[in-house]
């Protein structure tokens, strides 16, 4: 076989699967493919399918080994007693299914199934078609994802994201089909509506997540369908269902008990008549988002009966005010993450009550709110927890309220900052400097953050102006050079910022939707290399 040939390029991708899957679980694999078989041995962990010379290393029970450059290689394994060419065809199919789960369903279906007959039906095994994941396949249509569904009874799971091929009908009879349903994403799929949904409450009992955000045609009766088939949600998406009220939502929220999350946003016919419901009825919830909903501090402050309450999204909740976030923050102890942002009623008093009896928060989103230093210099006077806080866009923040929560909040990993006009450039280069293991977000050192990731992904610029930027010094990257490097008017924009041809050999730069629909902060979760996003940021 030679080194370019599909199918071991496609056995190098099972290799490279099983061994991060593994690794995952802290569990050492027991054999790859390939002439040789390797498992993963500091200080190097990438399989290889060269044959180079090797020096002999120990031998354990399961069988006889090379070790070379840090990776250890299995030439046989035994079974029985008897030792066999290290194969993949001689391990169980058991451990095949768990190699080729870790596959997408397009590699699954259009790769792996060509190897051979028994791995064609190891990959059409029902255990792999519990989850169905057909996110952004336009080309996806009833007929479809009725074949798809319809090789296991047991399918849990089915994804749908941005699939507009897929109609009521199809939803329907997909729903016949899988009476064991936990699980449907169907985000972005505008063209269903009522009828889909209530097939879903018709026969998926079993339903515990439900993602419909954007879904334009859904309508209250849908949701009182869900509400009387499907009493074990747990986990309910329906932002942008701006056809849906009160009239849905407060069955919902009657029939469906065990609700632990539920994601609201910008739904405008929402009132506190539906946030009391849920306050009531439904005592487990962790996390409430109601970003954008009519709703006011009456019932927000209904919120503060749930014990469990965890995650609050408050955004641009015109009627929000300081007291009923007082409240909340003073009943539900165990509140970790809280979200503000785009709320004049927010002041520094408001924010000093936070910090002070917030014990477990360790998440606070404050951009665009009525605040000044004093709030910074609150939270980093009281507050032990909070790790990450963003007061972008707060025009009255200046050096001295940066510098403070800085010095005074050990716990603080995150900083936003940006369009803190008052927050000299130079101050927050003292303060990265001073503070390493706090990231600060503005617009130069979140471009800085780009430049770097960028460089450290093979990318160059075409054009380099004398005394230019070229490349990070000692691990960083100069304001001053970033400066020269693009600010002048002569050299294209497009060749300024154009990445080489080979870019991929530094790596994947692709960025990959957030599966969690309920963003609670601009950038909580982002990635330290890769600058925050301000989503919600008001127009200047």
């Amino acid at each position: 076989m030679t080194p370019g040939h599909p199918v071991r390029t496609f056995h190098f991708c099972v290799s490279s699967t099983l061994t991060m899957a593994l690794s995952r679980r802290k569990r050492q694999p027991v054999m790859l493919l390939g002439e040789s078989v390797q498992v993963p041995c500091p200080p190097s962990k990438q399989p290889c399918l060269e044959d180079p010379p090797l020096e002999r290393a120990e031998e354990g029970p399961l069988c006889n080994s090379q070790h070379r450059n840090g990776k250890l290689t299995l030439t046989k394994v035994e079974y029985g007693g008897s030792a066999q060419p290290a194969d993949i065809t001689n391990l169980p199919d058991s451990i095949v299914l768990k190699v080729l789960s870790y596959l997408s369903l397009s590699d699954r279906c259009h790769s792996a199934a060509l190897v051979c007959h028994a791995w064609h039906d190891l990959c059409f095994d029902p255990q792999l078609w519990r989850r169905i994941d057909l996110s952004t396949q336009q080309q996806v249509t009833d007929e479809v994802l009725l074949k798809l569904v319809s090789r296991s009874r047991s399918v849990a799971a089915v994804v749908l994201t941005d699939c507009r091929g897929v109609s009521d009908n199809g939803i329907a009879e997909m729903a016949a089909c899988c009476p064991r349903l936990i699980e449907l994403v169907a985000t972005r799929c505008k063209q269903l509506g009522d009828r889909a949904v209530a097939a879903l409450g018709h026969s998926c009992f079993m339903l515990s997540r439900l993602h419909l955000g954007n879904l334009d045609r859904l309508t209250d009766v849908g949701l009182i369908e869900i509400a009387r088939g499907c009493p074990m949600l747990k986990d309910v998406h329906l932002g942008q269902c701006y056809r849906m009220s009160d009239s849905g939502l407060v069955p919902l929220a009657r029939a469906c008990t065990h609700l632990e999350r539920i994601y609201l946003q910008e739904n405008e016919q929402v009132t506190d008549v539906s946030v009391e419901a849920l306050a009531v009825s439904c005592p487990y919830l962790r996390s409430v988002g109601l970003m954008g909903c009519s709703v006011t501090s009456r019932g927000i402050s209904r919120l503060a009966k749930l014990e469990h309450l965890e995650n609050l999204d408050l955004r641009h909740v015109a009627e929000v005010g300081g007291d009923a976030v007082v409240n909340i923050v003073k009943k539900c102890c165990g509140l970790v993450t809280l979200n503000l942002c785009l709320n004049r009623a927010i002041d520094d008093k408001c924010v000093e009550v936070v910090a002070k009896e917030g014990r477990n928060l360790q998440e606070l989103y404050l951009v665009s709110c009525s605040i000044t230093d004093r709030a910074l210099m609150a939270i980093g006077q009281y507050s032990h927890s909070i790790k990450t806080v963003d007061v972008g866009w707060c025009q009255e923040i200046t050096d001295e309220g940066a510098t403070e929560i800085s010095r005074a909040c050990h716990s603080l990993t995150y900083l936003g900052l940006m369009r803190c006009d008052k927050v000299l450039d130079a101050t927050v280069e003292k303060l990265a400097a001073r503070y390493p293991t706090v990231t600060y977000s503005t617009m130069l050192q979140d471009c800085k953050r780009t430049l770097e990731w960028a460089h450290r992904l093979g990318w160059r610029p075409a054009v380099v102006l004398p005394g230019a930027f070229s490349g990070p010094r000692n691990g960083s990257i100069q304001p001053l050079e970033v400066g020269r490097a693009f600010d002048s008017a002569s050299v294209p924009l497009d060749d300024r910022l154009s990445l080489p041809d080979n870019r991929q050999a530094g790596g994947d730069a692709t960025h990959h939707d957030v599966a969690d629909p309920l963003p609670f902060g601009d950038g909580a979760n982002a990635p330290s290399a890769l600058p925050t996003n301000h989503n919600d940021i008001p127009s200047p």
